[in-house]
C-alpha cells in the first residue's frame, strides 16, 4: 500500500485525476485531507501506513497525501491559504507567488479594470487576487482536472462569485465581455511537467498572445523571466520581479497599462540590509529611480522596490575599484544595469558583464556590496597560496562571465584556514579575473581600506591590491 503513495507523489508527477478529485471532496475524502496534513512533511512510506492503519482506502489515501505534501509545498506561495486549496505538481510550479498576484491585482484595480478575462487561469492564483481586488474574472481553462480544481479554490476562498472557471479554448473566449485579458500561457508539456522553452509552443500559442494587445488594450501577459527582449510588444511595458533576491517571473503590461519601458519590482521579506547584504542599517535611495518603496505588512513583505528606465542605456566603463555591486536579477533582467550605475556614481569593469565597481559603497535596495581587497588575473595556483596566507578557510563563490564550476573550484582549493572570503569570478576588459572580497564596511571605517590610502595619496600603494595584474 505504500507504493500508492510513492507514486503519487514521485512518479506520477503530483497529477490529479477527476475521480480522485471528486472523491477527495466527499466527508471521507475531506476526513482523509485531514489526516494527511497531520503526517505530511515526514517519511512518505511512515504517512502512507498511517492513514491505512486508520482505515483509508488505498487510492484515496495517495490522492490525499499528494494533496496534502502539494499543499505543504505551496505554503511559500499562498501562505496558510493553500491549507484549503487544491493543486497538481506542474500547475504548483507555475502559479504566481500570492504577493507578485495580489500587487498586479491592485495595480489592474488602480487602473481602473472592474471585469477581467484570466485565459488560461491554471489553478486560480492570479484569477484569484484579482477577485480580492473586487474584480469580475472569467477563467478559461482548457484542462479538465485544472479548471475543476481552480473552480474549487474559488470555493475555497469565498469568491466563487467573482472568480468563475469554464473549460474550454483560451483563444476562442470573446473578449468583448471584458475590459482586461491577462494571459500566462502554460509553459510545461502536458502529461510530462517538463519545460518549454520555445513560445510558439506555448498554450495558447504566442502568436495569439501577442495579437491579445489589439484587441483588449487593457493587456497583461505573465511570461517566463528568460524571455528574449526582442519578444516584447511595441509600446508595452515588461516588468521583471524578484522575491527575496530570487527572479521569478516577468510581466507584460501593454496599452495604457505601460507606464514605463522597463521596469525591475524587488519585494524584500526579511529585515532591511546594509550595503554589504547583511541584516542591519536601513536601506536608502534616489527618488529618481524608485518608484515605490512602501512596505507591504499585509502581504508579510517589509520592502517593495522598483527600478525604472528605457532598458536601452549604456553603463560607462572604467577600472575595477574599491567596491563591487552585484545588481538584482530582476535588474539585469529588466536592462537596467546602467540606470542603477548613475544611482550609484559606478561604473563597469567589462561591458558585457554586469558587475559594478564604485569608489563608495552606497547603501542601495538593487544590489549587493562587496569591498574588494584583491584583484587577481585567474591562476588557481596563485589564488591557493593568497587564500592560505590569509588563513581563508571558507568561500562564498559568485560568477558571472565566467566557464568555472563554483564547486569543483571549492574543491581545488584545499582550503584549511578559519577566516571568510568572498570570490568574484568575472572578466576585467575581456580577461578573466578574481577578484576576493569581504563586506562592505561601513562610510565611517573608510580610511582603513587600503583602496581609501591609494587615493588619498600615492596610487602605487594600489599594487598590492592588484598582483598579478601586470602579468608578473
Amino acid at each position: 500500500m505504500p507504493s500508492a503513495w510513492v507514486i503519487g507523489v514521485g512518479r506520477d508527477n503530483g497529477r490529479v485525476d477527476l475521480e480522485q478529485f471528486a472523491a477527495l471532496r466527499t466527508g471521507e475524502g475531506s476526513a482523509a485531507l485531514d489526516a494527511a496534513a497531520r503526517v505530511a512533511g515526514g517519511d512518505p512510506l511512515t504517512a502512507a501506513a498511517a492513514l491505512r492503519s486508520a482505515g483509508v482506502p488505498a487510492g484515496l489515501a495517495a490522492a490525499a497525501l499528494t494533496q496534502a505534501e502539494l499543499r505543504r509545498r505551496a505554503a511559500g506561495k499562498f501562505g496558510p491559504s493553500a491549507a484549503g486549496m487544491f493543486f497538481t505538481r506542474p500547475g504548483l510550479e507555475q502559479a504566481t507567488r500570492q504577493v507578485v498576484a495580489r500587487r498586479r491585482a491592485e495595480r489592474l484595480r488602480a487602473a481602473g479594470v472592474a471585469t477581467l478575462a484570466d485565459l488560461g487561469c491554471g489553478l486560480g492564483a492570479d484569477a484569484l487576487a484579482a477577485a480580492r481586488a473586487g474584480i469580475r474574472v472569467y477563467g478559461v481553462e482548457a484542462d479538465p482536472v485544472t479548471a475543476a480544481l481552480a473552480e474549487a479554490n474559488a470555493r475555497a476562498a469565498g469568491l466563487a462569485e467573482l472568480f468563475t472557471v469554464e473549460c474550454g479554448d483560451a483563444t476562442a473566449f470573446d473578449v468583448t465581455r471584458v475590459e482586461a485579458v491577462f494571459c500566462d500561457p502554460a509553459r510545461r508539456r502536458a502529461g510530462t511537467g517538463r519545460r518549454i522553452f520555445d513560445p510558439n509552443a506555448y498554450s495558447p500559442p504566442w502568436d495569439f498572445v501577442a495579437g491579445l494587445a489589439d484587441r483588449v488594450p487593457y493587456t497583461v501577459v505573465k511570461v517566463a523571466p528568460g524571455l528574449d527582449h526582442a519578444l516584447i510588444p511595441p509600446g508595452a511595458e515588461a516588468e521583471w520581479v524578484s522575491v527575496d533576491g530570487d527572479l521569478v517571473e516577468a510581466t507584460l503590461w501593454c496599452g495604457p497599462l505601460a507606464e514605463h519601458p522597463r521596469r525591475a519590482t524587488l519585494l524584500k521579506e526579511g529585515p532591511p540590509v546594509n550595503a554589504s547584504g547583511s541584516k542591519g542599517a536601513p536601506f536608502y535611495h534616489s527618488a529618481d529611480h524608485s518608484a515605490d518603496h512602501s512596505p507591504d505588512r499585509s502581504a508579510g513583505w517589509k520592502s517593495v522596490h522598483q527600478l525604472t528606465g528605457s532598458g536601452r542605456a549604456e553603463a560607462p566603463v572604467g577600472p575595477v575599484l574599491r567596491f563591487v555591486y552585484d545588481p538584482d536579477p530582476a535588474v539585469v533582467r529588466a536592462h537596467l544595469v546602467a540606470e542603477l550605475a548613475a544611482e550609484l556614481d559606478a561604473t563597469l569593469a567589462d561591458p558585457t558583464i554586469a558587475y559594478l565597481y564604485g569608489d563608495d559603497a552606497t547603501p542601495t535596495p538593487y544590489a549587493r556590496c562587496l569591498e574588494v581587497t584583491d584583484v587577481l588575473p585567474f591562476s588557481l595556483k596563485r589564488l591557493r597560496a593568497l587564500l592560505r596566507e590569509r588563513r581563508v578557510g571558507r568561500v562564498e563563490i559568485l560568477k558571472r562571465g565566467s566557464a568555472l564550476e563554483p564547486e569543483r573550484l571549492r574543491r581545488d582549493l584545499r582550503l584549511t584556514g578559519d577566516q571568510p572570503a568572498s570570490l568574484v569570478l568575472t572578466r576585467v576588459a575581456g580577461a578573466p579575473a578574481v577578484l576576493v572580497c569581504r563586506p562592505s564596511a561601513p562610510r565611517a571605517a573608510a580610511t582603513e581600506s587600503p583602496w581609501a590610502e591609494a587615493r588619498a595619496g600615492d596610487q602605487a600603494a594600489a599594487e598590492p591590491l592588484a598582483r598579478g595584474a601586470d602579468g608578473d
